[in-house]
This record gives structure tokens, sequence and C-alpha cells, in this order.
């Protein structure tokens, strides 16, 4: 296995006074990659390219960034952020965090400069991790992020940057900080925080605890009957739950993980083949992609399981899928960020219910409640309801949000008995699905008005928002719409601006350089104005949306 240079390689096993644990007790996010180094350091653990680190070097890597955070001043619970690809310091970061007793907040490295200057005033970000192309994207941003005091930039050459209120240090030169203890934290304190779309607004943070990480990993390892040969290949963003449970999953059995920042579906397919993974997790646009690919021969000599994530896999995209890979057992899987995972279809269930999304995972409790909060009953639609370790922490700084969706579990819902006095909270998915008599639950539909695409949920008053800022349009909706690849399309309808007109070329150069490229308008289409509204004087999203389906299904090729 080709080692890190030794020049930029720290102690592989903690200073005296950190953390020490085994397997069966880990309870911090950091104890999955401790827990494995204990048992087998040289196992190979992380592979990024052409550089490949086994467990010991790997937490090695990871307690010399938990010391530079605490030589930083970093405080118990403080957020760092970290706007980084996949590479090896992305993920010594996020597991460094959790060692010096943070809070890790990844963002999405394809967002732009106004998405991760929010994200990192939203929840206060104490301490940004990003590389020097990156930082240099962001000059303008930063200054207004206040409570930012540290940037951390890898590969990072003298002279450093500099930044009005904050300090600069190279990746290196943190690492060679005198050895340090984590602050103390325990399974229930704040590990990190997710940024997930709701239907309207600005992104919310979803804040996960210890045990909800720790939890989860343990949980899909079960399910996915994961082991120390297996080879996972991180294709997912790390920014995602599903995403970053490639890494939790794998460290808490001592397997190896491969990071991808993968161009085209085929880069997929290659490092499948030169990497000899063993299980690969993707959003249905993805698996639609490669379905469509012509596949290496051998590849299904190794791929011992394939899972979706984000939505479901249409029909035809796994039967073709299960015709190139027929050893390999597919998973199909719900959830959502507030509580990880929900169920999985075992594979043997794939054949008889394939439109199912299964069963609770291991250690969650899924049961389907009607308006009143009493049990729905068999095949009745009633709302996906959540309980258990799992469910996250709350919606950081957002207690209105917080309220709608993280809720005290009912009297008469499944496992909660009228003797319990404290409350339960429980986590409302605002899905529609209804349970069969064999207990699978099957989807019907979302209750907000969330647009799910290319396995991202985005928020259509963001999307405007972005609109109004170009001040280019008069009034403007998004929505979702049908889409055989992304699973939903985003579609905009606007108006010109007063005394103005309509100019298309520029205001989608002013998306591409506003958006994501996953938020971009796919159908963009202009109306005079004023827009329709509802009883509330809102525009009718709603009317415009089903107008346009409608337009949609009766011309196949509209614009």
């Amino acid at each position: 296995m080709r080692q890190p240079d030794p020049a930029t390689t720290h102690s592989p096993m903690p200073p005296s006074g950190l953390f020490v644990t085994t397997m069966h007790n880990t309870t911090l996010l950091h104890h999955l990659v401790q827990s494995s180094a204990e048992r087998t350091p040289d196992a190979p653990a992380l592979v990024f390219g052409q550089e490949s680190l086994d467990y010991a070097h790997l937490h090695g890597q990871i307690t010399a960034f938990a010391s530079g955070l605490i030589s930083l001043g970093l405080a118990r619970g403080e957020r760092v952020a970290v706007y980084l690809d996949k590479r090896i310091e992305t993920v010594a970061a996020f597991f460094g965090t959790s060692a010096a007793g943070g809070v890790f907040v990844p963002v999405n490295p394809i967002l732009k400069a106004e998405q991760v200057g929010y994200i990192l005033q939203d929840c206060n970000v104490r301490v940004l991790v990003t590389s020097p192309e990156r930082f240099a994207t962001l000059a303008d941003t930063l200054v207004h992020c206040h409570d930012l005091r540290h940037v951390v930039l890898t590969g990072a050459t003298e002279p450093l940057p500099s930044l009005s209120g904050a300090s600069v240090h190279g990746w290196s030169a943190l690492c060679d900080a005198a050895a340090a203890t984590g602050h103390r934290v325990i399974d229930t304190d704040m590990a990190a925080i997710l940024y997930t779309s709701g239907s309207t607004g600005r992104p919310k943070g979803v804040v996960l605890s210890h045990r909800n990480m720790v939890t989860g990993a343990k949980s899909v390892a079960e399910y996915f009957e994961n082991r120390a040969d297996d080879t996972l290949l991180s294709a997912l963003p790390l920014s995602f739950d599903a995403g970053f449970s490639q890494l939790t999953t794998a460290f808490h059995v001592g397997a190896r993980v491969v990071l991808l920042n993968y161009l085209m579906p085929r880069d997929v397919l290659k490092a499948l083949a030169k990497e000899r993974v063993t299980g690969l997790t993707a959003v249905p646009p993805l698996w639609i992609q490669l379905a469509a690919l012509d596949w290496p021969d051998g590849i299904a000599e190794h791929l011992r399981y394939i899972a979706n994530t984000g939505g479901r896999m249409p029909l035809e995209t796994l039967t073709t899928l299960r015709k190139k890979l027929p050893q390999t057992r597919p998973y199909l899987m719900y959830g959502l960020t507030e509580a990880f995972r929900a169920t999985y279809l075992p594979p043997e269930q794939v054949d008889i219910r394939p439109d199912a999304i299964g069963k609770a995972i291991p250690t969650a409790d899924v049961f389907v409640l009607r308006e009143d909060g009493t049990p729905a009953a068999p095949n009745e639609p009633g709302e996906l309801v959540q309980r258990g370790a799992l469910v996250a922490m709350g919606y950081w700084n957002d207690p209105d949000k917080t309220a709608e969706r993280f809720k005290p579990l009912p009297a008469h819902a499944p496992g909660r008995e009228a003797g319990l006095v404290l409350p339960e909270t429980a986590v409302f998915s605002g899905d529609t699905v209804r349970m069969d008599e064999e207990g699978y639950l099957y989807f019907i539909g979302r209750r907000d008005e969330m647009i799910k695409t290319s396995g991202y949920r985005v928020s259509p008053t963001e999307v405007e928002e972005i609109l109004y800022a170009t001040q280019l349009v008069g009034e403007c909706v998004a929505f979702g719409v049908p889409h055989d690849t992304l699973g939903q399309a985003i579609a905009v309808i606007a108006t010109p601006p007063a005394n103005g007109t309509f100019d298309m070329v520029a205001i989608l150069a002013e998306c591409r350089a506003r958006m994501p490229a996953y938020m971009m308008p796919s159908r963009l289409q202009v109306r005079e104005g004023p827009l329709p509204r509802n009883p509330n004087g809102k525009i009718d999203r709603k009317l415009l949306s089903g107008e346009e389906i409608e337009r949609m299904a009766g011309s196949p090729t509209a614009p």
C-alpha cells in the first residue's frame, strides 16, 4: 500500500489522554476510526487518487488536525465548516473536528459563494477549511462572516493570503501543533450540521448528534452486511447524509473507502473496476446514466451490492442494472436528512414488490399516522413518522421550522405507552405513504412543494429569491415538473421587469453565475403579468405548476 509523504505524516496513534475505545462501545463519531485503528492499524482505510492511508495513518491525521483546532482555541461545540471536494484532508477535517469536541459543517463543493456565505453566517462558523482556489472565490463573502476567526488552507504555500478579522493558516503548519486532548463530549452532543433545502426560504441546518451518526453507521452496516474486506465507492457528495454514510459505515467495520470526484458517469464505472468495489450507493439520475452504459467485464464478480437513495429508481433502470449485475444484491432505500434513513427493501423482496420502500431499518421505528395522530389502517394513506435514535436534534436556530417537523409523539402512537410521562420527539416526514397488511411501506407523494431533482432537494422559493436578486424579472414562480432522468426538472414562469423587457440570455447567464448546476431552471417561460394569486394573495404556485404539467402531458416536446 502506498503511504503518505513522511513529511506530512503525523503520529498514527493518539496522544496520551485521547479517546480509547473498541468497536463494541463506539459512542462518538471519531471512535469509528479510532476503534479500527486499534484493531487493524495496517488495514487500508481511505484511497484518493494515488494516495492510500491505512487506519493508523488516517487516525494520525485526524488527531493531528484535532490538536491543531485546540491550539486555535476552538471551544466545545463551535462550528468548523469544510468547503472542499473529496480528498484526504476533507475526511480528516470532519473526524478531527469531532475529536476536538467541535461541530463540523460539510459545505457542498458545488455551491457558489452566496450559498456558502449564508451557511457560514447561519451557524456562526468559527473555522473554515478550504483550498486556496476556493478561498479566492469567497473573498468578498467572508468579510461578512463576522463569527469567522480562522481559515485553514490545504496545500497552501507562503505567503498566505490575508483576511480582515480572521487568521489564515496552512494545513501542514496547523497539524504540526503540539498534541492536545479534545473537549469532553457525550453521545447526545452535537457532532455535525448538514444543510438541506426546505419548501420555503433558505436551506435549513439539520443538527445531528454523535448518537445519530454512530447509530446510523451501525444500522446501515447491519442490513448491508458490511465487513472489513469491503471496498465502498464514495460517489455521492459528503454533504449528503447518504454520502457521508459511506465513510461512517466503512469505518465502523474497518472497510476501505475510495473517494471519487467524478465528471462523467463512465468515471464511476472505471473506479468500480479499478478498485474492485464491493458496494455502491447512488441516486436515481446517476443510476439511469450508468444503466445506459456498457459496463467493463468483471465488475459483477466483485460488486456485492448496489443501493438507491434520494428518490425512486425507475423500474426499467433497476431491471437493466440487474441484467448487467445478476449476482449483485439491490437495496432500495428511503430516508430524510432529519432522521438519516427510514426504510429499506430487502433484495429478496425486489421482485415481489418493486414499488415498495420497504420496512424500517434497524434501530428505527416507522409507522403511518392520520391527521389526528392515530395509526392509519392497512393501505390507508397517512404521514410517515419516525422515532428512535436516528431522529435529529432539530434545525439550527429555527424554532418554528423545528416545531413543524419535530413533534411530540402522540400518546396513542405505536411504541408509546400511557404510563410514560416525559414526551418523546419524533420526526414527521411530510410524506404521504401507505402500509400494506405485511408492514411494507409505499410512497405516495410529498405534502410540501419541495423539488426533488438529481437527488437534491431544492426550495422553490430559494430559486425565486435568486431570480429576483437579478432584477431581470418582475414576478416569478418556480416548481418541479416530471423528468425521466432527473426525477423532477425545475421550471420557472416569470414576467418581464417593470418598464423593461425579458432578456432570456441575460437571465440564464445570471443563473449560471449565482446557482449551483442542480438548481438551474430547465424550463423558463415568460408571461405577461401579473401572475395568478391564491386566496391568501400569494402567487398560485399550485395552479401554475398544474397548468404547466398538463401542457407538457399534451405536448411532450413543449419548451
